[in-house]
């Protein structure tokens, strides 16, 4: 089945190829409230809601904008409206401006808001704000909603939360019932097509906060913050001595003047953390000395060490000398899996942390930013230092991931 809209006027009656929206979507579409504030799940259909909207009163001769944080974010909406109006009589099609023209005066542009003084100026009938929290927050009270008011334009806010922002306080106004004001909040799982077995391998394999807000789709107030129960976890006894016949791994982070080189042994037996150093200002022969000492007293059977910039000739001298070292490359695609593997075995009582100041402090104050298209962004505040986090999720990465081997003489 294939959803159809008339407009008013030109062109004249067209079945367009669009996904037929399921029980959720529709209370969404069905609304008549002028501000729309749709919180919903990942893979709930967002996009298609926003297609649906946009395209009623774009063949109705209204003046609308698809708005995005960025236009590679909304290129995939451009080609889907561009494929799905290619049949209607008189289309124009702008791709340079990324804009579609009707006979009756329907206008639909897409448009970033990274610059939004560049969007000021136009009066608008529809608005569809695409993954709205991560816009600007004068994008809409500063930019677009004056543009609404002599048409008496309407809106359609979509996104998943990301924190207590702007977009949570739009939110509010549906919640309060406000006047012109819906709120609707859906999960994942309100999306009929999703497999609930695949939902719940998923809250396995992901932290808590990532679930809730990106899944459920809750609004959260806690800042970033990515490591959960530290004081629980702060277990493992501060004297700690190497035991005959038990694994040890280590993580590895490396600094000189700024940052700090960082050193986190484990023992991936007890899965407890049994060892750490921490320090800088020394050159790297010094350095080098300083981790071996610390290697032989407990015979990690491997070290994975982060390799990025000053890692790589660090990580062969110590190669060289016998140590048991493997390298380990950061990227936007490994450092999230490091890091929510490790917040998920600090969350779940999997792993024992030292009490130690420097340690506890630096987990706590670890922060995960969402980024627009969907990612993360794990680091330490401006201003503070994560070596102590890198190492110790490098040694939880060793004991989970890395077989044993055998240790050097």
């Amino acid at each position: 089945m294939k959803a159809t809209y008339h407009p008013l006027n030109n062109p004249p009656r067209k079945k367009l190829d669009l996904l037929p929206p399921h029980r959720n979507q529709l209370p969404i579409l069905l609304s008549d409230s002028r501000y729309r504030v749709v919180a919903c799940g990942r893979r709930f259909g967002k996009t298609e809601i926003g297609k649906h909207a946009i395209l009623r009163a774009f063949l109705r001769g209204g003046t609308c904008w698809w708005l995005a944080p960025t236009y590679p974010m909304a290129e995939s909406v451009w080609a889907d409206l561009q494929r799905l109006t290619a049949s209607l009589p008189g289309i124009h099609v702008q791709r340079s401006q990324r804009t579609l023209r009707i006979p009756n005066g329907g206008v639909l542009s897409i448009k970033s808001t990274h610059e939004p003084d560049h969007l000021r100026g136009a009066g608008l009938d529809f608005v569809v704000l695409d993954e709205a929290a991560f816009m600007a927050p004068a994008v809409w009270p500063e930019v677009v909603q004056p543009m609404l008011l002599d048409r008496q334009g309407r809106a359609l806010m979509l996104s998943s939360p990301n924190g207590r922002n702007w977009f949570y306080q739009a939110h509010q106004m549906g919640v309060q019932r406000r006047r012109s004001w819906r709120d609707f909040h859906f999960t994942t799982a309100d999306n009929p097509f999703i497999n609930p077995a695949e939902l719940d391998t998923i809250r396995l394999q992901v932290p808590e906060r990532i679930w809730r807000e990106e899944y459920q789709a809750e609004f959260l107030d806690d800042l970033g913050q990515v490591f959960r129960g530290i004081q629980a976890a702060a277990t493992a006894p501060l004297d700690a001595q190497p035991q005959p016949g038990t694994r040890y791994v280590a993580g590895l982070d490396w600094g000189r003047e700024t940052d700090y080189t960082a050193l986190v042994i484990l023992d991936a037996d007890r899965k407890a953390v049994v060892s750490i150093d921490r320090f800088n200002g020394l050159s790297w022969a010094l350095q080098r000395a300083r981790l071996t000492a610390l290697v032989e007293r407990w015979q990690p059977t491997v070290i994975w060490a982060e390799s990025n910039s000053i890692g790589g000739p660090n990580i062969e001298a110590l190669q060289e000398a016998g140590l048991p070292v493997r390298a380990f490359t950061t990227t936007a695609r490994s450092k999230p899996d490091l890091i929510e593997s490790l917040a998920l075995g600090i969350e779940r009582a999997e792993l024992a942390l030292l009490p130690d100041e420097s340690l506890l402090g630096e987990l706590a104050a670890y922060r995960l930013e969402r980024l627009p298209a969907g990612g993360y962004r794990y680091s330490a505040p401006e201003g503070l230092h994560d070596d102590l986090v890198i190492a110790l999720a490098l040694a939880w990465y060793a004991a989970r991931y890395a077989a044993p081997s055998i240790s050097f003489a």
